[in-house]
């Protein structure tokens, strides 16, 4: 192996999160301000139909999640939404993008710090604005100073948090719901339908942690199965959470108490604890704001680390200090938090939260779209969103109409947004920056006029590469161990198909006959034989986790027809669909091992199975030399 390789391989990330790892992630990314803070200001706009609200947002972040979900398994690469977005629509969008999604990350961040001052109101109510303000800049500057330092955050702190929260939380409605006050929720929706709506879009930033989550599939165990469920499983427990909580609240919390409170869940526990409920809720509240919060900086801070790397942001953004940090882009996203906590108020400032959230989840979507349109080879998620494309359509819509429920101050701010974006790429970027995009795929598809090369299809299939574990060392390691049956006697086809598929269904615990019928259906095709007495036989099967391969030796020969020489060596490869990638590169090293000019002479020559395996190992130690000298 090259030195080159070999530093890719030493920089990976250990694939060591599992399925509750992932929840707890994702659940504490929404647990923060969107549900300590963001209640009392929504009740104000809708009264207690802010239930409705709330629900709402969680079903429209449906599409969002499963788009990400699927981009994340196709293209797990840092960067995340803006990656997605500049791969599938180009660089001009992509610039667009990392700014909502800097932007995003860094106005959520700044709201989670503003809750920490917020919540000091319970020690000292007399503090004003200005002082809950410098307050959340000085927190903010100290999660600086951590990010800086860079800090390992280790996953059973996030665990702990969580579960913590969870409980208490649970314990809020267990305990709260026998308190209810019914009347509290008449009338139940004093405003108007378009305010439920508009109301939706302003809490929709409570539940935009949810796909956080995918900027770690690269350490995930199997990304394609527990990534979307993970966050299945968290929207749905987190979502109802919600629901219940903000239920317990309205009917704890006298109207005029809870309207523009910053401090609702506490009012509600007071009510049946008295101050010691309201000292609990307060320091559940200031520990899921400062995990946001620093967890928010953290994330925010690498989204122009990464523009940096793709020159739509200037070099020096991508500059790691000694500690392995982004130090420049970490001080720079510190700075523009600050600037936001001291002249943004609260509503503003999660009214253009919420509003790039949803350009973000509108992007995302579309995005999806275009990689399945542009029917790229090696575009291969592991998780594939289901209902393609209706519910992403339905998301499209339903972002849209969210957007123009909201007013016009969003709109406003979008179209300045995407002006300022395309014009930073058209004067600083776009010189300097081509790149292939799905998009123009599309478009090639569409007009038939060939415009691109192979430059995407080869950018994927390194990601692929890297995604599946597709190594040398995972190759080397399935030939050492790997089954050989030397033949002795001459066989039928039919009865060296039954001995494959009888050795292969106690290796890989699969249904014996339906692997005899695939075979004997995939013997009829000609082209096994790839040179005259070696052929391959290969499966794509049902299952996952599924990859074997067995060598055969039939010193007589099997015979398949009058028109093919009879086969001396079998290379037998069966694979489910989740291991493709690293099928087809299994497939194409056998054949150039296979092309060795006396290679069928030596396997016939063979002693006994441990040269038959030699053969093929000192074959693949020539190969391999040759690929690392070209």
């Amino acid at each position: 192996m090259s030195d080159k390789k070999a530093k890719i391989k030493e920089a990976s990330l250990k694939k060591e999160l599992g399925l509750f790892d992932l929840f707890c992630i994702a659940s504490g990314a929404m647990i923060s301000s969107g549900l300590f803070i963001l209640p009392g200001l929504a009740y104000a706009k809708t009264g207690p139909a802010v239930i409705v609200a709330y629900f709402i947002a969680s079903i429209l972040v449906i599409p969002a999640m499963l788009s990400k979900a699927e981009l994340a398994t196709a293209m797990p690469k840092a960067g995340g939404t803006y990656f997605y977005i500049d791969r599938s629509m180009g660089p001009a969008l992509g610039t667009v993008g990392g700014f909502a999604a800097w932007f995003s990350l860094a106005f959520k961040s700044a709201f989670a710090l503003l809750g920490i001052g917020a919540f000091t109101l319970l020690l000292n109510p007399g503090f004003t604005e200005i002082q809950i303000k410098l307050i959340a800049v000085v927190f903010c500057i100290i999660f600086t100073i951590i990010n800086l330092v860079g800090v390992k955050h280790t996953g059973k702190t996030q665990i702990i948090l969580v579960v913590g929260l969870l409980s208490l939380l649970a314990f809020y409605i267990v305990a709260g719901v026998f308190h209810v006050q019914l009347t509290n929720f008449t009338p139940f929706a004093p405003a108007s339908i378009g305010s439920i709506f508009a109301t939706a879009g302003f809490v929709f930033i409570s539940y935009g942690g949810l796909t956080k989550v995918c900027s770690v599939a690269e350490e995930c165990k199997n990304p394609g199965r527990i990534l979307p469920l993970g966050m299945f499983l968290s929207w749905a427990v987190v979502s109802l959470l919600y629901t219940m909580v903000i239920f317990v609240t309205i009917g704890l919390v006298e109207p005029n108490q809870l309207q523009n409170s910053l401090t609702p869940i506490s009012l509600g526990a007071g009510v049946f604890m008295g101050e010691i409920g309201v000292v609990i809720m307060a320091i559940a509240a200031i520990l899921a704001f400062v995990s946001t919060a620093n967890a928010g900086l953290l994330a925010a801070s690498r989204n122009p680390m990464a523009m940096g790397k793709d020159d739509l942001l200037p070099r020096f953004f991508a500059k790691v200090s000694k500690y392995k940090t982004p130090s420049f882009s970490i001080i720079f996203t510190s700075v523009f938090m600050i600037f936001v906590i001291l002249f943004l108020d609260i509503e503003g400032l999660v009214k253009t939260a919420s509003t790039m959230k949803l350009l973000l989840f509108m992007f995302v979507t579309i995005s999806v779209i275009i990689m399945r349109e542009s029917k790229i080879r090696h575009y291969q998620p592991k998780f594939r969103s289901p209902l393609y494309p209706w519910v992403h359509i339905a998301g499209i819509i339903g972002y849209g109409f969210i957007l123009f429920e909201m007013g016009i101050t969003p709109l406003l701010a979008i179209g300045i947004f995407i002006v300022f974006g395309l014009s930073w790429y058209l004067a600083y970027a776009r010189p300097k920056i081509k790149r292939e995009y799905a998009l123009l795929h599309v478009i090639e598809r569409i007009t038939g006029i060939e415009s691109t090369g192979y430059l995407m299809d080869e950018e994927l299939r390194e990601i692929l590469i890297e995604r599946d574990d597709v190594t040398e060392k995972r190759f080397e390691e399935m030939i050492k161990k790997c089954l050989i049956l030397d033949l002795e006697k001459m066989l039928s086809p039919d009865e060296f198909t039954k001995l494959l598929a009888h050795k292969l269904a106690e290796e890989i615990d699969v249904d014996e006959e339906e692997l005899y019928k695939s075979f004997m259906k995939r013997e009829k095709d000609s082209n096994i034989v790839v040179y005259p007495g070696i052929a391959i036989l290969s499966l794509i099967i049902k299952g996952r986790n599924k990859f074997d391969v067995i060598l055969v030796r039939s010193k007589k020969g099997i015979i398949f027809s009058d028109n093919i020489p009879p086969v001396h060596a079998f290379f037998v490869i069966v694979s489910s669909s989740d291991e493709q990638s690293f099928y087809f590169h299994s497939l194409m090293w056998i054949v150039q091992i296979s092309e060795d000019i006396d290679f069928e002479e030596r396997w016939l020559n063979a002693k006994n199975r441990k040269e038959l395996r030699n053969i093929i190992l000192s074959s693949w130690e020539k190969l391999k030399i040759t690929q690392n000298f070209l």
